[in-house]
């Protein structure tokens, strides 16, 4: 009996340990679940705060090519899950014909749209550069609330700092366009206009500082020329911890029921 495998991808200032929660329930629910982490992550957020030395070159060629080996070595086309950075991944995978369908969790956009909604705001997603790791930049805790959690109560969101807060490499950053000096590279570029991919589904936050609603919902513009199935949800009074916070429970479970909906059963009828 061959399970649908699920590949979980993380994004950036997040440890892959931020998907422990997903795991154990899709699990649950009969996928092969598969977490596999950057190239050269700890296995802890502490250690990879400590020690964040081998993502230090890491950027977004890199990473895809990372994300795509694990992806082409399935017997079964995985479902492709991203979070932010990992949900950009996880589209310009599709749209390459890899996986069998895709979430895309407050992705990143695509295509060199551009991340600011046009609205004003008393808040900005860069840190100040680490001073410790010169290769990385870090959220601060007062940061990490206000973009990040922002939608969570004070203690909640200083327990998930403390869970899952990671630096991240500025090459990384600089190739998605997160650094102050760069644009992003054509490495966001996803071919919205591929007809025979698996269906996608784009989940925003309506409280996201990060990844800011408006901005999910022009993406999800971008792929009205094809005839692909591709479908948005909203939720409301959810920021970008959407996937790690306490109400992460609603939004597996959506996506489950998404899956359940475009026939990727768990266990495919033909195993």
């Amino acid at each position: 009996m061959k399970q649908t495998p699920v590949v979980l991808i993380h994004g950036a200032w997040f440890h892959l340990s931020s998907w422990d929660g997903w795991a154990e329930r899709l699990s649950s629910h009969g996928y092969a679940v598969c977490v596999p982490g950057w190239p050269g992550e700890a296995p802890t957020a502490d250690q990879a705060r400590r020690e964040p030395g081998p993502l230090r070159d890491l950027g977004l060629v890199a990473l895809t090519a990372h994300y795509e080996e694990i992806v082409r070595s399935f017997d079964n086309p995985p479902v492709l899950i991203g979070h932010s950075a990992g949900g950009l991944i996880a589209q310009r995978l599709l749209g390459n014909g890899l996986g069998v369908a895709a979430v895309a969790l407050a992705p990143l956009p695509v295509g060199g749209l551009p991340l600011d909604d046009g609205r004003p705001r008393p808040w900005s997603l860069m840190p100040v550069g680490s001073t410790r790791h010169p290769c990385f930049e870090s959220l601060s805790r007062s940061r990490f609330r206000h973009v990040i959690a922002n939608a969570v109560g004070e203690e909640e969101a200083a327990k998930l700092f403390d869970r899952y807060a990671v630096p991240a490499p500025l090459r990384l950053l600089a190739d998605l366009g997160l650094d102050r000096t760069a644009a992003g590279s054509a490495d966001t570029v996803v071919d919205t206009a591929n007809a025979v991919r698996g269906p996608l589904l784009l989940v925003s936050g309506q409280e996201d500082r990060t990844v800011p609603d408006a901005v999910t919902r022009s993406v999800y513009k971008l792929y009205g020329d094809s005839s692909a199935m591709t479908d948005l949800k909203q939720f409301v009074d959810r920021g970008h911890s959407m996937v790690f916070d306490s109400g992460w429970r609603s939004v597996a479970d959506h996506v489950l029921a998404w899956l359940a909906g475009n026939g990727v059963e768990a266990v495919p009828a033909q195993a």
